[in-house]
């Protein structure tokens, strides 16, 4: 049997990672953590089961945890949650898709989910609480920070360091061999040429 997973958001990124969980079949969805006020709503076909006031609880009756809420132009709720959950006990592992490919040369910290068609090549790593969004490519030696989101179609190339809290839109590209500051907001297909640090 597998183990259970309560996922954290339910929008649309949880959908998406609702997918991935499904097609990934190491976990079971055992319930959504939404705002109060969705309760008894469902996503897909798993149900809201309240809001992130039952984190505690939920970390001693089933332990595991993705979070679920999208990171657009601030990482911080997504940051807060994480937070909270380490603090009560929970845990939060890496969800990989099995349609990625993650090199087994490569190193993910906890809490990172690797969308469908992602591609994470030899040398890389990646840190804690990061989405590898659908069809990014995150080249060989590239290191990616804490609570970073590498948007759909993204590309990093080798040996990049992103910086923790990034938001990396969705088609966008950086040339090799740079460095992007904390907390940066890099626009869908942009062209990433220099160094902020």
């Amino acid at each position: 049997m597998n183990k259970q997973i309560i996922l954290i958001g339910g929008g649309g990124h949880c959908k998406a990672c609702i997918d991935v969980i499904e097609a990934d079949d190491k976990y079971e969805i055992a319930g959504i953590l939404d705002k109060p006020e969705n309760k008894g709503q469902r996503v897909l076909r798993y149900s809201v089961i309240g809001g992130d006031d039952l984190i505690g609880a939920a970390a001693k009756n089933y332990g595991n945890f993705l979070i679920t809420l999208g990171q657009l132009k601030s990482s911080d709720r997504r940051r807060e949650l994480f937070d909270k959950i380490k603090t009560l006990g929970g845990t939060t592992p890496v969800i990989i898709s099995p349609r990625a490919y993650v090199s087994k040369y490569s190193d993910l910290e906890e809490g990172t989910i690797v969308m469908h068609n992602a591609v994470i090549n030899a040398g890389a790593k990646i840190g804690r609480n990061c989405i590898i969004n659908t069809g990014a490519i995150i080249e060989h030696d590239v290191v990616i920070e804490d609570n970073c989101h590498i948007s759909t179609g993204a590309i990093v190339n080798g040996g990049v360091i992103v910086r923790k809290n990034t938001f990396f839109g969705s088609g966008a590209v950086s040339r090799e061999y740079i460095t992007i500051r904390s907390n940066s907001f890099i626009k869908a297909h942009s062209l990433v040429k220099v160094s902020d640090e």
